[in-house]
């Protein structure tokens, strides 16, 4: 699922009224969720944070900016905060399976949206700057909404989208795509603030200042002063004491955790603790993290262990959650802490179901969960099964030379498992569509055409549901066979029956296809349909007859 993290600023902190009439726009777009309203009375702003798929925001996105246009009158603005307009600034983050390319694509379709339809003046920042000049927010809005009326006459401050004509109601607006920012604070054994503000130089990226002999500071031939740059990239960092906490923290800023994710951080504070005789007793995340960055420290301290790192999401977050000390100021909750987690399911999960609980839902008279659902947990099994076969080989001495193999065989594999996870209630949320495209009514010709046009769509959007089981199930059988080629000679079973259920899941897909493509009426889709689905299936037949031989070749020699 396409998940993109929006933070607009709106130049209003001080009436709740009109917080709350643009955040409704926000809460009225359907599967968009809203995670924090933070309005400041002096700062006279509320910073909001929602999340969505990129359509969904970028429609939730327009309407809040359109509504604090009609609501916010800059003239007469007063704030401790730099602002610009009514709409100060809108980034778009990247959060799940969405590049930043993709996110200044949107940046700029919400850009010339707002631009043309609302009449206010956008400029884009960050990853979505036009020009190097544009690239820092801080340069944006130098003037402030005083001087934009005189800015907009420089033709170098021509806006990005829409007309260079003042609009004295809203202002100016800065769009733009930028990484997520991970607010991260270590916890230091000390209450001396000098010892933690020393840590806090020594990895920061701008570093501190270099000194001479004497202790005096050293400028260049320009007068600018000399730093020595820290040891970590994309972070800001500072020491402070925390007399609620009773202890000192490095407090940082990863404002790019590809580069320097928090536990890369966590483990450079710790080395630089220990050269002052400093322990570092734990950490904490201030506000959300992405399941990527607490993914990557899970699978980084697992490794540090020598245990494989191809093991369930759940196992590596608590990891992370242990290796990082989380948990040590108050409990760490991921369903709470992690940004994916906190997006709102209207619908009943069937994968959250316990396995009784499923096959009891698939035994009654709904017709959903059906074939499709239980083709996609067949995958699963599959591709759980190859993982297991992984991790049971993985660290055996007797294999030392296949552990490499191994471990990517049991990261491919929870990474496949997850795959068909999500495809058992996609079926079936693809098949409850087509359902709701059968009871709409059909009292006139136009809803009689409107009716069909809409069965005949989700239907065909059904089809591609099992399609991509099926390619999954390929994929599920490739890995089944790397497990009985190279994993544990006592485990050949086990891959043995990852291959048969990844066989069971593939021809379950093409059975749901097939009846799928009954109603469909476009010919020339079900042309492409069939043909793709035949040359897989033919693929997996040919590949669980050569897994097949494999593993019973080695049950023999057994």
């Amino acid at each position: 699922m396409k998940l993109v993290e929006c933070v607009p600023n709106f130049s209003e902190g001080r009436n709740k009224s009109v917080i709350d009439a643009i955040t409704k726009e926000i809460q009225h777009v359907p599967d968009i969720t809203l995670l924090d309203v933070d309005p400041g009375a002096d700062t006279n702003r509320t910073v909001v944070t929602f999340i969505g798929s990129p359509e969904q925001i970028k429609i939730a996105a327009f309407n809040a900016i359109k509504k604090a246009a009609e609501l916010i009158d800059m003239a007469g603005h007063k704030g401790a905060h730099a602002r610009i307009g009514a709409t100060d600034v809108c980034p778009l983050i990247p959060v799940r399976e969405v590049t930043m390319e993709e996110c200044v694509k949107l940046a700029n379709e919400l850009g010339k949206k707002v631009g043309e339809e609302l009449h206010i003046p956008v400029y884009l920042y960050e990853e979505a700057a036009k020009s190097p000049e544009r690239k820092n927010l801080a340069t944006i809005r130098q003037g402030e909404y005083e001087g934009l009326k005189e800015k907009l006459n420089d033709p170098l401050w021509k806006p990005d989208y829409g007309e260079a004509i003042f609009n004295s109601r809203a202002g100016a607006t800065v769009i733009g795509a930028r990484e997520f920012l991970i607010a991260y604070n270590v916890n230091l054994n000390t209450k001396d603030k000098k010892l933690a503000r020393e840590i806090a130089m020594n990895i920061r990226e701008a570093g501190r200042a270099k000194r001479d002999g004497q202790g005096k500071i050293l400028k260049d031939e320009k007068g600018n002063t000399i730093k020595i740059s820290g040891t970590l990239k994309a972070i800001k960092a500072v020491g402070w004491y925390i007399e609620e906490y009773g202890q000192c923290q490095v407090s940082i800023n990863l404002t790019n955790y590809r580069i320097t994710p928090p536990h890369i951080a966590f483990e450079e504070i710790r080395k630089e603790a220990d050269k002052l005789g400093v322990l570092v007793t734990g950490s904490e995340i201030v506000g959300l993290i992405p399941e990527e960055a607490m993914l990557m420290a899970g699978k980084y301290f697992l490794e540090k262990q020598g245990q494989c790192p191809g093991v369930p999401k759940e196992e590596i977050i608590n990891i992370a959650i242990k290796s990082m000390g989380l948990n040590q100021l108050y409990p760490f909750e991921p369903k709470k802490k992690i940004i994916e987690y906190r997006v709102t399911k209207d619908e009943a999960n069937l994968i959250d179901l316990s396995l009784s609980r499923f096959i009891d839902e698939v035994s009654t008279s709904s017709p959903a969960p059906g074939g499709g659902s239980v083709s996609s947990l067949c995958g699963a099994l599959s591709a759980a099964l190859s993982s297991m076969v992984a991790n049971l080989t993985y660290g055996k001495k007797e294999y030392e030379e296949k552990w490499e193999e191994m471990k990517k065989l049991a990261i491919d594999s929870q990474d496949l498992k997850a795959r068909f996870l999500e495809g058992i209630n996609k079926d079936t949320e693809a098949f409850n569509q087509v359902m709701e495209a059968f009871a709409l009514p059909k009292k006139t010709e136009e809803d009689k055409k409107n009716k069909e046009l809409a069965i005949q769509e989700t239907t065909k959007k059904a089809t591609i549901v099992p399609l991509n089981i099926l390619r999954y199930s390929l994929k599920a059988l490739e890995l089944a066979k790397k497990a009985a080629l190279m994993g544990n000679i006592n485990s050949i079973s086990d891959a043995g029956v990852s291959a048969l259920t990844a066989y069971a899941s593939a021809e379950g897909a093409y059975y749901n296809i097939k009846i799928n493509l009954k109603s469909i009426k476009d010919k020339e889709f079900n042309d492409k349909i069939e043909k793709d689905a035949n040359q897989i299936l033919n693929k997996v037949k040919d590949m669980t007859r050569e897994v097949r031989k494999l593993v019973l070749e080695k049950l023999t020699i057994q």
